[in-house]
Parts: structure tokens; sequence; C-alpha cells
């Protein structure tokens, strides 16, 4: 089985597929860690470089390998990859896949991004919390199409990683 997770940047998809992939002892796979590996630069280098249009063929691409891999795995997506051309529906068909939507407030996602706003490209720029605010409020708003057509949807505010983990295992 494939279980993708998904939800805005800063949801904490990263850090719960990797415990979720050792709870079950599948593979872990973050798409943002391979696209990194594949280029050899970082996403913001990517971003500087060849801009967001080159990135996110590149993230279909590599998600067409992840979806031909016969593998258990946990894979932590992109906060955008389910908004790009096909590629959430292209998870919807595959057989044996689950999709989890790590729902977060827009409080939450302000208060995680503020603090780490230079290590993400596409917020780097913005300079108040207000600004950052509004731009997370814009995102989710187009994206929550993308979300709400997942498996399972798991609301992270104020809990525990291990208790993300275990409600998702719960609802497996």
């Amino acid at each position: 089985m494939k279980i993708f997770l998904t939800g805005y940047m800063g949801s904490g998809k990263s850090v719960i597929g990797e415990m979720l992939a050792k709870k079950l002892n599948y593979k872990y796979v973050d798409l943002d860690d391979q696209i990194e590996v594949i280029q050899g630069k970082s996403i913001n280098a990517i971003f500087e470089s060849k801009g967001e249009l080159f990135f996110r063929k590149l993230e279909s691409q590599i998600l067409d390998d992840i979806l031909e891999d016969t593998s258990n795995m946990i894979i932590s997506l992109g906060g955008g990859t389910p908004c790009y051309g096909n590629n959430f529906e292209r998870i919807c068909e595959q057989k044996d896949t689950k999709s989890i939507y790590l729902k977060a407030s827009i409080q939450t996602l302000t208060d995680r991004l503020f603090v780490e706003k230079i290590h993400r490209p596409v917020i780097s720029h913005l300079e108040t919390r207000e600004a950052l605010e509004e731009f997370i409020r814009k995102h989710l708003f187009e994206r929550a199409y993308y979300y709400s057509q997942s498996d399972i949807s798991v609301t992270v505010d104020e809990k525990t990683p291990e208790t993300i983990v275990a409600e998702i295992m719960e609802r497996l």
C-alpha cells in the first residue's frame, strides 16, 4: 500500500510521514527531498534558478516513478503537488493507495511558517505575520478542492505528532 500525506506546507507531513513509516515498517519518501537529491540543489535554489514551473514538472515526473514503484511506502507530498496538472487524480486512481490530508488551521500554519519562512521559497518574501496569514488564507482557499478529496482528513492543531500518528493508524 502507498499512503500519501498531503496538506499545506508546515502541516507536519514530513514529521508524521517518518513516524508513520517507522510504525508500519514502510519505506518513507519525502517528495521535496527526492527532488533535492536528483537536482543536487535545495528547493530554494531550484526555484531561484529554474522557476516554479520547472519545479512542478520535475515533481510530477518523480511522482510518476513513485506511482510505478510496487513497494509499501509513505509519501509526503509537497503542499502544491496535488494541485499541479493531474497529480492528485493519478494518485486517487492508483490501486491500494490512501491519501491523508493533514489539516492545520491558518493560525497554526502562520505560527509554524513565520519562524521558518526563510527556508520556504514561496513565502520567503513575506515580511509580516499579516502578509503571511493572508497568503496562507488565499492558498488554502485555492487548494481546498484538492485537499478535500483525500480519503482521510486529520486535524493537526494542538496535537502531538504521536497523537496524530495514532489517529491515522486507527483510521487506516
